[in-house]
């Protein structure tokens, strides 16, 4: 029912994940994200809010992406109806897809990252999200929007798309987190919305909030 991707960026040090499906409300459902810990995606035909949390309190903890996937995916009964992906903070990731979410469903480990998708309309969904994120240019929730939109091209979710988020955290910066819930045009408006966050007053704003490494910082 969705398609996502994880990645970090190493020369900012950001993370950050994207996601995109035919349904409503994808980012308040999927992505998870902690700047000192990681990121998850937790998604599929019945998903867990649950997952997506645990993993990252799990990252914050030390413990490795492989782990985290393998200990809360076995726990749970219902995991063939379900979809993890889970990058740790140093660019580690891991994903388990259950079997049951689709006739098509994949997921892709790739050096800066992770990417899975389920109910998709093409088998080239995922590569093309992993391809079209790895050969953007511009900032990286850019890049991370150019590999959503080239999963769209390639067949995106076989029931077209309805909601589209992005997050981007990070130890210098406040978190950038996105959302469409709803949209004829979910990744066009997103990507609206992105360049109206990231320019004039607000990103002004945004940039003299605390963060993680200067937690008592203040506006100016």
């Amino acid at each position: 029912m969705t398609f996502s991707i994880l990645a970090r960026d190493p020369e900012t040090g950001l993370m950050g994940g994207g996601a995109a499906t035919g349904s409503l409300c994808v980012g308040g459902w999927v992505l998870r994200g902690r700047a000192d810990a990681g990121l998850s995606a937790s998604q599929g035909a019945s998903p867990s809010t649950l997952w997506g949390e645990a993993a990252v309190d799990a990252l914050a903890q030390g413990q490795g992406a492989e782990d985290v996937v393998c200990r809360i995916t076995d726990a749970d009964r219902g995991r063939a109806f379900r979809q993890l992906a889970v990058l740790g903070r140093e660019g580690s990731g891991a994903v388990f897809s259950g079997e049951r979410n689709s006739p098509r469903i994949a997921d892709q480990v790739f050096e800066r990252g992770v990417a899975a998708g389920n109910l998709l309309a093409s088998e080239g969904v995922i590569p093309a999200l992993v391809d079209g994120f790895s050969g953007a240019s511009g900032t990286f929730p850019e890049q991370l929007l150019a590999g959503l939109l080239a999963a769209q091209d390639a067949g995106s979710d076989a029931r077209g798309l309805f909601s589209a988020a992005l997050l981007v955290v990070g130890p210098d910066r406040a978190p950038l987190s996105l959302r469409i819930d709803h949209s004829e045009d979910p990744l066009g408006d997103l990507s609206d919305l992105l360049a109206r966050a990231t320019s004039g007053e607000y990103a002004f704003w945004a940039r003299q909030v605390p963060t993680l490494h200067d937690p008592e910082r203040i506006l100016d």
